[in-house]
């Protein structure tokens, strides 16, 4: 099961610093006003060739004038009960508040493993006054500059340690895990259903009926899956309720665990900014995809129309390409069974591996005849090409794998797709060095 790491600490802490630079982006907004932070923020990080999700959470306080405040503290409530490990970040600078030890108190009575951590270290002199930390009975204080990053390896070393090696979840065997995701009321409910012959899950016309996810094993018509219906994750400013933010944290723990996401549109609506950031969620795991558009009965149609509604998906969802998409009607049962005809081929693309061999045989001849192009006098020479076991990772490895430039990487994605079919999975070309 993918492990989920909440950042949680009172109000102007630097959470949403150290969640920019745990990510490698600015999906969160800082500045030194306490409360900026609303809104829950999602992201990957990996560290140590271990990979999680982490989770940006507001302000734990009491008793102040955010109107925002006990909503906020709910949304932290779920970020621990759902979450693998906790940071727990405090400011060096205004010592140990009475914020931080109502916070500590919560913290130690989840029984979570709980990293503490004093931000804002920027010399020695400040390390020293971590020391009053201790008194919060958590264990070991790392001291850390979140603006700068320094301290923040000693802190993940630590928290990589703590995480569960093994948490247990549903068995699902040696058999694929299709997700049905996308936004409220666009029909993933009725698809599984429909699927199934029954109404196994509640359908209303209200968006946001299912409010977790349920797993059926789905063996009909040759086909054997685990079938995962989820919640729909709609805006992060139309998450007030906490009941809808501990959905979308099931959501997003359904997306990590599955092998293929089937997201669904509404053809009525068309793909709208929700659908990208959700088409961005899959494709960071590194999840097999197909797009699934629903409602297709409502839409007047002539001779052109499925191809100019195609045509206008592939340009929002650029530069994401090669993933299929299927026209279905869940109501009328049109195409229900061609869309997971097309999961299970995805899946099957997805679990390809191509012998090294072969991969060599194609790829050297057409490197020599099309080299990567020099980068200040360097040449870059590949040696060979090898494909990892378990996902559509390739490795090259060359002399100079610093001068590949992004253009070239994706030249040999495009010719990889054109001899090998990995519709609908995302494709890593990574460069190492070849001592």
């Amino acid at each position: 099961m993918p492990n989920i790491i909440a950042i949680v600490g009172r109000p102007n802490v630097g959470k949403s610093t150290l969640f920019n630079r745990l990510t490698d982006s600015r999906q969160a907004i800082t500045d030194e006003t306490a409360g900026v932070t609303r809104d829950r923020h999602y992201g990957k990080a990996e560290w140590g060739g271990v990979e999680f999700s982490l989770i940006d959470t507001g302000g734990y306080i009491h008793g102040s004038d955010d109107i925002f405040e006990s909503e906020i503290r709910k949304q932290v409530q779920i970020a621990i009960d759902e979450s693998s490990a906790l940071l727990f970040l405090v400011d060096v600078n205004e010592g140990a508040t009475q914020f931080d030890k109502e916070v500590a108190n919560l913290l130690r009575r989840s029984k979570k493993k709980v990293i503490l951590v004093a931000n804002k270290v920027d010399n020695h002199e400040r390390a020293a006054y971590a020391a009053e930390f201790y008194s919060f009975g958590l264990g070991e204080v790392f001291t850390i500059s979140a603006i700068n990053g320094s301290g923040t390896g000693d802190m993940l070393d630590a928290l990589i340690a703590a995480l569960p090696k093994e948490e247990k979840g549903i068995d699902f065997a040696d058999i694929p895990r299709i997700a049905v995701v996308g936004r409220p009321n666009v029909g993933k409910s009725s698809f599984t259903n429909a699927l199934l012959g029954e109404e196994r899950n509640i359908v209303t016309p209200i968006a946001g009926t299912t409010r977790d996810t349920t797993h059926t094993r789905y063996t009909k018509f040759g086909h054997d899956f685990w079938l995962v219906d989820t919640a729909g994750m709609r805006k992060r400013n139309k998450v007030h309720e906490d009941l809808e933010f501990y959905s979308v944290m099931r959501t997003i723990r359904a997306i990590e665990s599955c092998d293929v996401c089937c997201l669904m549109l509404d053809a009525t609506l068309g793909i709208e900014s929700q659908d990208l950031s959700i088409l961005s969620l899959v494709e960071k795991n590194r999840k097999g995809l197909v797009i699934l558009v629903n409602k297709w009965d409502l839409i007047e149609k002539d001779t052109m129309s499925t191809k100019k509604y195609e045509d206008s998906i592939r340009e929002r969802i650029a530069p994401f390409r090669d993933i299929p998409i299927v026209f279905i009607s869940v109501l009328e049962k049109q195409r229900i069974m061609k869309a997971i005809e097309t999961a299970a081929m995805v899946y099957a693309n997805k679990t390809k591996h191509i012998p090294t061999r072969a991969l060599n045989d194609f790829f050297l001849p057409l490197i020599e005849t099309y080299p990567p192009p020099a980068v200040k006098g360097k040449y870059v020479k590949v040696k060979y090409v090898t494909q990892l076991k378990t996902e559509a990772l390739f490795m090259f490895y060359c002399n100079l794998p610093q001068y590949v430039t992004e253009s070239y990487k994706r030249f040999l994605e495009n010719k990889l797709r054109a001899e090998y079919d990995f519709t609908g999975v995302p494709v890593v070309i990574s460069m190492r060095k070849k001592v």
